[in-house]
């Protein structure tokens, strides 16, 4: 069952009113697990603070849309501050915005409005929810002058340039149910390529219901439904999206959803994988653990070295499993006993075993570990990563030097004697030269693959 959050919902209309328990039930059942209630109007944010107060997993918004902006008063913006600071369930400042599409408001209105929630938000220290419709460049501007960093584009509607452009500016983009609409390609580019690690799920309901419910109310629950088309479009496992987008909800939100324990076996996909050391041979300047250590929704932080006990702890009996990865946030060959341990038990229940490595594990150890694997391991992913010793030197900061990308070389040519399936890697990192690598890959007689800069796991 997946953790997932529907970090836009407008429930306290009255549509919900007649089967309001019915519906909480269904969202629990499909994996919706919390709700983020957001205000519109000075009534509604009342009602958002009200209902968020009464269930423990929903949390609430406060806020005026464009459409009403035209209403607005410094009263009504102390009383919305108030609401704000003295709200603990609160968590941030929207839905705000502009709205060109259909300019309930005037322009100057909504502008004026707009920039002073803005700067509420940036007193109050909370991020800001923010609909864009046909303002995108005024949206965004407006943003950057009131020099706001925290925030969600909801129900996001720009093209990928617009997308990358909100991500600079550390936003996220929330994904509602409109990316099953058949005509809705744009927004299906823009989940492929922007990093899953800033995406949000919405439903904006009682609106933008998602295929099938199409023209009917939306639901809490249907959150799934979106949950479901991002994991088609990024290859991955509906789990692995609720995962991941609920711990986008917690940095952003700060709602207390996201299992933050360390994790030594965790799954992406239909795979485990087990992280059994966070040290490295090499100190590649392209590693995301510099900047953190979570991969798709999993701390990976390791306070200590586990041992075999403490690892088949960890991995129990899994099911539906394709394979068991040796992987984590570090070089797990430099720990090769414990591989080797490992991966004979796993071996014995059947299950097949893969290393992604960087290839220097002879080099470490000062032998040739490779016979060591012979009949454990079925296949392993080296790091090629540079087609010449200088390029992999930059990048990797190997401990070896010059001999560093030969040893990975030497690895890789050496690996198909003792493992059946081997494949080079290299990552596109700007600058590196792709088919230069593939050719040496060609050269050593393995397989060859590229990893996506930007994507990790």
């Amino acid at each position: 069952m997946p953790t997932i959050i529907d970090t836009h919902c407008h429930i306290y209309y009255d549509d919900f009113k007649p089967d309001w328990d019915q519906m909480l039930e269904r969202a629990a059942t499909a994996g919706v697990k919390g709700m983020i209630v957001v205000g519109a109007d000075a009534v509604s944010s009342q009602q958002a603070v009200e209902i968020a107060a009464s269930h423990p997993s929903m949390f609430c918004t406060v806020g005026i849309h464009p459409h009403d902006a035209a209403g607005v008063t410094e009263a009504t913006f102390a009383a919305l501050e108030e609401l704000a600071q003295t709200t603990p369930k609160c968590v941030a400042i929207g839905e705000i915005g502009l709205d060109f599409y259909r300019n309930r408001s005037p322009r100057e209105d909504q502008e004026r409005v707009f920039k002073r929630f803005l700067q509420m938000a940036k007193k109050l220290d909370k991020p800001v929810v923010i609909h864009d419709r046909d303002a995108h460049a005024e949206t965004l501007a407006m943003i950057k002058e009131a020099g706001v960093t925290k925030g969600v584009m909801h129900c996001f509607s720009g093209d990928l340039a617009f997308a990358r452009q909100c991500l600079e500016q550390g936003l996220y983009l929330s994904i509602p149910g409109t990316v099953t609409y058949p005509a809705n390609e744009q927004l299906r580019e823009v989940v492929r390529n922007v990093p899953l690690e800033r995406l949000l799920l919405e439903t904006d309901c009682p609106y933008l219901s998602p295929v099938p419910h199409r023209g009917k109310r939306n639901e809490p629950a249907y959150t799934r439904i979106t949950a479901e088309k991002v994991a088609e479009l990024r290859g991955l496992t509906v789990e692995d999206v609720g995962r991941i987008t609920t711990m986008n909800a917690g940095r952003l939100f700060g709602i207390p959803l996201w299992d933050e324990s360390t994790k030594i076996a965790y799954r992406i996909r239909n795979s485990l994988y087990l992280n059994i050391t966070n040290r490295c041979s090499n100190h590649c300047t392209f590693c995301p653990k510099f900047d953190e250590f979570t991969v798709k929704g999993h701390n990976l932080l390791l306070d200590h070295e586990p041992g075999f006990e403490e690892v088949m702890a960890a991995i129990g009996q899994p099911k539906d499993i394709d394979e068991v990865v040796f992987c984590g946030f570090g070089e797990s060959l430099l720990r090769l006993d414990l591989v080797k341990q490992v991966a004979q038990a796993l071996k014995q229940r059947g299950y097949p075993i893969r290393i992604n490595s960087d290839g220097q594990a002879n080099l470490a150890h000062g032998r040739n570990i490779l016979p060591e694997l012979a009949g454990l391991v079925d296949s392993i992913s080296i790091s090629l990563n540079a087609a010449d010793a200088v390029t992999y030197g930059k990048l990797c900061n190997t401990p070896f030097g010059e001999a560093g990308w030969q040893g990975v070389c030497d690895f890789l040519r050496e690996a198909p004697r003792y493992i059946p399936d081997v494949t080079a890697t290299a990552v596109t990192v700007p600058g590196i030269d792709i088919e230069a690598c593939r050719k040496v890959a060609e050269e050593l007689g393995v397989k060859f693959r590229v990893r996506e800069y930007a994507e990790v796991g």
